[in-house]
């Protein structure tokens, strides 16, 4: 029997674990194996996986959502690319966290971007397969919330767990057991209707959704890889990460009711200002009280931004080809995971602070500066709190 209604919370556990995956690998693991098997050319090994996962990610991504939409057209819930992508993951992982040299650490990294990048590029289709227009705030809310706690969780399992067996079984139950959640309650929801096949546009307000994202996301990244260098101990960056994400989470909730509501640019501004705020307050926080209370202001600062950002890439990518748009829309989530690591090097470089004590520091500099463009950006959308389904296909103004 099918439900009437979506369940936002079994619809979007997937998401929290694909996110578990990453804030273990992303935020710590990938730094601490690259000491590992590098040593003191750990930062130049970080940049180079960085780069390579980046880049298959975004071709995985594409693939998979033209793929899935075909598949769409066919009446197709997309869940075999999910079951099949956290299969594979999951195998994955064990040979990241094992690898014993460079050459196989990079080739376990790429496998995974792979993997999961065929799962949740058609994945993140699910809210407008499911959702209506109405409710776009909430479900998003409950994405970006999940986001944030699933990051928390990957960040503690991967920075308190000493034995990396432990961390790869850990994440890889979590991410297989999300999926059967979704996929289960998946099966019982009827598709929403789908506009009419179209030819795929790059409209100008999808084009500033994605210049916008890309560069708010180029901050972030650049924040996040250099955390671990800055903090000094994967147990305290860990923590850091703990206090981020659970606070992202709350903030992610708080953002529901604006996004529904109110003009989203304003929404993701808001966060994305306060997130900056928070930043610089980190930066010159030397107790750890103070630090871990800059955390947590940066973290519900970022859970508003996601939700936002959920809200606003659901309304503006054309229905009926939504993995395809969401795979093109998440190249400004990957494309700075390649570009971050390049111009934080060279910033270092150009200032002979590569190999300098205070290098990390610099770099939360460049994304604070990178994070405000992105804020700035947003602001050639059109307005966004109510956008009919006719503008969201067309990409038009409301």
């Amino acid at each position: 029997m099918q439900s009437r209604t979506p369940n936002p919370a079994l619809l979007g556990v997937f998401w929290l674990g694909i996110q578990v995956v990453w804030g273990a690998v992303l935020a710590i693991s990938l730094q601490a194996r690259a000491s590992d098997v590098a040593g003191h050319a750990a930062l130049s090994a970080y940049g180079l996986l960085a780069t390579c996962g980046a880049a298959m990610a975004g071709i995985a991504q594409i693939a998979a959502g033209v793929f899935s939409d075909r598949r769409r057209l066919r009446g197709s819930r997309r869940i075999e690319f999910y079951v099949w992508g956290a299969g594979v993951a999951s195998v994955a992982l064990f040979w990241f966290y094992l690898a014993p040299s460079f050459a196989q650490l990079l080739a376990a990294f790429v496998l995974l971007q792979f993997a999961m990048n065929v799962a949740s590029g058609p994945y993140q289709a699910a809210i407008p397969d499911f959702v209506p227009q109405r409710l776009l705030g909430t479900a998003s809310s409950w994405m970006a919330a999940l986001q944030s706690v699933g990051n928390a969780a990957g960040a503690v399992i991967a920075g308190l767990i000493a034995d990396v067996r432990i961390v790869a079984c850990a994440i890889s139950v979590l991410l297989l057991s999300t999926c059967a959640a979704t996929v289960a309650h998946v099966r019982t929801l009827p598709l929403l209707e789908s506009a009419p096949q179209g030819r795929m546009q790059i409209t100008k307000a999808f084009a500033d959704l994605f210049a916008s994202r890309a560069l708010v996301y180029l901050g972030f990244y650049t924040l996040v890889g250099y955390l671990y260098f800055y903090v000094g101990s994967k147990e305290l960056t860990g923590l850091v990460l703990l206090v981020f994400t659970v606070a992202g989470a709350l903030g992610a909730w708080a953002g529901a009711a604006p996004a529904n509501t109110y003009d989203r640019r304003a929404v993701a501004s808001v966060g994305g200002g306060a997130f900056v705020a928070a930043l610089f307050a980190f930066l010159i926080s030397h107790a750890t009280a103070a630090v871990f209370a800059s955390a947590l202001l940066a973290g519900a600062a970022w859970g508003v931004f996601l939700t936002a950002d959920w809200a606003l890439g659901c309304g503006f990518l054309p229905r009926f080809a939504l993995a395809t748009a969401m795979g093109i829309w998440n190249l400004a989530l990957l494309i700075p995971q390649i570009v971050a690591p390049i111009v934080a090097t060279a910033v270092l470089s150009l200032l002979h602070a590569l190999q300098q004590h205070n290098a990390p520091r610099i770099a939360f500099v460049v994304a604070a500066a990178e994070v405000t463009a992105g804020i700035a950006w947003i602001w050639r959308l059109p307005a966004s709190s109510a956008i009919p389904v006719d503008s969201a296909v067309t990409g038009n103004t409301p």
